[in-house]
């Protein structure tokens, strides 16, 4: 485990909203969300919405923009449609809305994703940034991606990010 430069000096419950981008999963079949959820609540954070819409641009700005406006979210997990076939639209909506883009996570998410699945990695389109003053990460569907992601890289720095986004 690498040390953390600052450690935090609280231990605040980040709440989060997860939405699942997929024309083919449901709320029961969504493995990958359901394994957000439990990664996040096992960490000790809340996860107060919980969605799943189609690879559908417009839907996806709609989901985005109805969590975002909401007081009680701290952070939007996205996972789904982050590659390069004709339905995955989730990175193409996530570079327009971003006020902020955080490129150091999606470099390391690939770098970490390269030491398990090699050169396949470069197709991955994962991001994170700052969305309406909500932090935001966009993960692919697989569950292996989803949990490397959260593991390695959102649990360990979620929240520092959310105390920067306060002002604190």
């Amino acid at each position: 485990m690498t040390p953390i430069p600052h450690p935090d000096l609280s231990n605040i419950t980040v709440n989060c909203a997860i939405i699942t981008v997929s024309d083919t999963r449901s709320a029961e079949t969504d493995t990958s969300g359901l394994l957000t959820k439990k990664l996040l609540k096992d960490a000790g954070h809340s996860v107060v919405a919980y969605t799943v819409v189609k690879d559908d641009a417009a839907k996806i700005v709609l989901q985005m923009q109805a969590f975002s406006q909401r007081e009680d979210v701290d952070a939007i997990i996205v996972n789904g449609g982050t590659g390069i076939a004709p339905r995955d639209t989730t990175y193409d909506v996530m570079e327009s809305l971003l006020d902020r883009i955080l490129p150091g996570f999606g470099e390391i998410f690939r770098f970490l994703s390269y030491q398990e699945i090699g050169s396949r990695a470069i197709a991955s389109r994962a991001v994170a940034g700052v969305y309406q003053g909500k932090l935001v990460f966009s993960l692919p569907g697989s569950s292996n991606g989803v949990k490397l992601a959260v593991e390695k890289l959102i649990l360990p720095e979620l929240v520092h990010l959310v105390t920067q986004l306060r002002g604190g």
